[in-house]
C-alpha cells in the first residue's frame, strides 16, 4: 500500500478509538458502565445494532460468496423484520420491567438460579468463541495480503478493542460503532461506485451478465432441508436464529438496554430489522459486480495470491505457469463469449443467447478444474497451506485496481467491522461474566466500585482470551458460515429457555433446566452425524435448522418432564 493508505488506515482508527475514550471516560457505577447511562436514542440504538452485527466477516466473506454463489445469501435476512416485531412486543417490555443488565437476570426471576446460569454458561461459551473468530477473521486475511505477522494483527485489533470499551463501558461501544457504521457503509458505497464505473460495459450489460450467470439468483421457493438459503429457511429457520441472537444473545440486549426509553429501544430495533436487508443487498451486489469485472479483467487463478507466490519459488512453477497459461487461454475465450451474448440479448436472439450461455457454461467448469489443480499443487507443495480463497476476492480486487486512498479506507473498513463486533462482545462477556456468575453466586455482597472494577477486568480478560483463540484459530469453509453455524450450535437451546419462560408458564425451573441439557445435547448429536448420507452420515440438513430444532426440543421435553413432576398441572400455581 502507498504512504497515503497507511495514513488513512491507521489514521481513521486512531481517531475512532480516541474519541471513544474521551466521549466515555471515568465510568464511575456499575449502572452507568453497563447501561450507558440509559442516554441512546432510537438511531444510536439501530446503529449500534447493525454494527454489532456487521462483523469484519460480512464484509469479507460476503462480497466473495456473492462472487462465487450468487446473491442467494440474502434469503437469509427475510424473516429478520418478522423477528425483530416479536422481540420488540414480547422481549423488551420484560426486560424495560425488571430493569435487568443482562437478558439472563430475567430467568432466574421466572425459575431459578441454576437456569440463569446455564443460559449464562452457554452464551459465554458460544459468544467467547465467537468473539475469538471476528477477530481472527479480518486477521488471517489482513495479515496475508499486507505481510503482517498473523499473531502480531490479532494483537493489534483486540488491544485497540479492549482499550476503548474497558474504558468507557456500553457508552464507548455504541459512541464508536456510529463512526464505525459510517466508515464501513461510506467505503462499500464508495468502492461499489468505482468498481461500476471501471466495467467496460454498460450497467445494463453487467446485470445482464449476472443474470445469465445465475449471480442475481436472490429468490430460491424451492424447499430443501439441506439447502442452507432459500426463503423457506429465512423465514423458518432463521426466524429462529434472529429471536436468540438479538433477543437473548447479551451483544445484542446490551445495546437497547441503553435506550432513553421502552420506545426508543424498540424503534432502534426495527430500524435494524428493516434496514439490514438493504445494507445486505448492497454488500452482496458489489461482490456480484466484482464478478462482472473479472469476466473482462483477468483474475488470479487462486485470490490468496501469497500461495501461488510461494509456488512460483518452488519446483512446481512450471507446472504453475502452464495452468495459468491455460487459464488466460480460457478467460479470453469466455471474454468473446460474453460479448457475443450481449449481442444476442440486443438482438433478441434467445436461441444464440441460450447456445453462447451454454458454452461459458463449460468454459467456467474448465476454469474451475483449473483452479482447482492449481490448489492441489499448493498442498503438494505446502500441505499445511489454505487453498480456500473465497474471503480473499474482494480485498484482491481493492488492492489491485482500486486508486491510492481508497485501499487505505476500505482496509480501514475491515479493521472498523472488526472493532465494532468485538467491543460488544467483550461488553456483553464482562457483563455477563460480572453480573450472572460473579456477583450473582461467587462475591455477593461487594461494593458497586468493586463491581465495576470486575467488570472491566472481565472486559479485558476476554479480550485477552479471544486474541488467543485467535491466535490459534484454524480458517473455516466460510468465515460468515462459520459464524452463523456457531451460533445455531447453542441459540436454539437458549431461546428456548426463554420461549418457555414467557408462553409456558405452568413448567417450573427444575423441567426447563432438564430440557434444555438434553436438548442441547440433541442439537450437537443431528450436528455431529450431520452432512453427507453418501459419507456414512445419518442425514443432511443446512445448519439453520439446529435452531428450530433446538428452541422446540427445550419446549416439548420441558412440557413432557413437567408433566411426569407434577401430573394433571398445566396452568399457573
Amino acid at each position: 500500500m502507498s504512504t497515503l493508505d497507511w495514513i488513512v488506515l491507521f489514521g481513521t482508527l486512531a481517531l475512532i478509538a480516541t474519541y471513544g475514550v474521551y466521549k466515555t471516560y471515568g465510568a464511575n457505577s456499575l449502572d452507568s458502565y453497563l447501561r450507558g447511562k440509559n442516554s441512546m436514542n432510537w438511531w444510536s440504538i439501530g446503529l449500534s445494532i447493525m454494527a454489532t452485527q456487521a462483523s469484519a466477516i460480512t464484509f469479507l466473506s460476503t462480497p466473495g460468496q456473492a462472487y462465487e454463489d450468487g446473491m442467494r445469501f440474502i434469503q437469509f435476512y427475510f424473516g429478520l423484520p418478522l423477528a425483530m416485531i416479536i422481540i420488540s412486543v414480547v422481549f423488551i417490555p420484560i426486560y424495560y420491567r425488571l430493569k435487568v443488565y443482562t437478558a439472563y437476570e430475567f430467568l432466574e426471576n421466572r425459575f431459578d438460579l441454576k437456569t440463569r446460569t446455564l443460559a449464562a454458561l452457554l452464551f459465554i461459551l458460544q459468544r467467547g468463541l465467537a468473539a475469538g473468530i471476528t477477530i481472527y477473521a479480518p486477521a488471517i486475511i489482513l495479515s496475508t495480503l499486507l505481510g503482517w505477522n498473523l499473531t502480531a494483527t490479532n494483537i493489534l485489533i483486540g488491544s485497540v478493542v479492549i482499550l476503548y470499551t474497558v474504558s468507557g463501558g456500553t457508552e464507548a461501544v455504541s459512541i464508536t460503532q456510529k463512526q464505525q457504521m459510517a466508515v464501513m457503509m461510506g467505503g462499500m458505497i464508495l468502492a461499489g461506485i468505482i468498481v461500476i464505473q471501471m466495467l467496460p460495459i454498460s450497467f445494463r450489460e453487467a446485470l445482464h451478465v449476472a443474470g445469465k450467470m445465475d449471480k442475481l439468483n436472490m429468490i430460491n421457493l424451492e424447499f430443501d432441508i439441506s439447502d442452507r438459503y432459500n426463503v423457506w429457511s429465512g423465514m423458518t429457520a432463521a426466524v429462529f436464529l434472529f429471536l436468540s441472537y438479538f433477543g437473548t444473545d447479551q451483544s445484542q440486549v446490551q445495546r437497547y438496554l441503553s435506550g432513553q426509553t421502552l420506545s426508543q429501544s424498540r424503534m432502534g430495533l426495527i430500524m435494524n430489522g428493516f434496514l439490514k436487508i438493504p445494507m445486505q443487498f448492497i454488500i452482496l451486489f458489489i461482490g456480484v459486480m466484482v464478478f462482472v469485472f473479472y469476466q473482462f479483467f483477468l483474475p488470479p487463478v487462486v485470490f490468496n495470491t501469497v500461495q501461488t507466490d510461494k509456488l512460483r519459488q518452488s519446483e512446481y512453477a512450471g507446472e504453475l505457469e502452464e495452468l495459468e497459461a491455460e487459464y488466460a487461454v480460457n478467460f479470453e475465450e469466455s471474454k468473446i463469449y460474453y460479448l457475443d451474448m450481449l449481442k444476442a440479448i440486443d438482438a433478441e436472439d434467445k436461441r444464440g443467447e441460450s447456445e453462447i450461455r451454454d458454452k461459458l457454461t463449460g468454459l467456467k467448469s474448465m476454469q474451475n478444474r483449473i483452479r482447482d489443480d492449481v490448489k492441489e499443487l499448493i498442498v503438494t507443495n505446502d500441505p499445511l497451506a489454505e487453498t480456500r480463497d473465497t474471503d480473499y476476492v474482494f480485498m484482491r480486487f481493492v488492492m489491485d485496481h482500486l486508486p491510492k486512498g481508497i485501499i487505505g479506507l476500505l482496509f480501514a473498513v475491515i479493521f472498523s467491522a472488526a472493532m465494532s463486533s468485538t467491543a460488544s462482545e467483550l461488553n456483553a462477556l464482562g457483563s455477563t461474566s460480572t453480573v450472572d456468575l460473579y456477583k450473582r453466586s461467587i462475591k455477593k455482597n461487594a461494593s458497586d466500585k468493586h463491581y465495576l472494577k470486575s467488570s472491566k477486568l472481565f472486559t479485558a480478560f476476554w479480550g485477552i482470551g479471544a486474541i488467543l483463540f485467535a491466535t490459534y484459530a484454524s480458517l473455516f469453509e466460510n468465515l460468515i458460515q462459520a459464524v452463523n453455524l456457531l451460533g445455531s450450535l447453542f441459540y436454539g437451546t437458549i431461546l428456548g429457555i426463554f420461549l418457555v419462560a414467557f408462553f409456558m408458564k405452568w413448567v417450573k425451573g427444575q423441567a426447563v433446566f432438564i430440557a434444555a441439557l438434553l436438548s442441547q445435547a440433541l442439537v450437537l448429536f443431528v450436528h455431529f452425524r450431520n452432512g453427507d448420507v453418501a459419507d456414512g452420515k445419518l442425514w443432511d440438513i443446512g445448519f439453520l435448522w439446529y435452531n428450530p430444532i433446538g428452541c422446540l426440543a427445550v419446549m416439548l421435553f420441558a412440557a413432557l418432564i413437567q408433566a411426569v413432576i407434577t401430573p394433571g398441572k398445566t396452568s399457573v400455581d
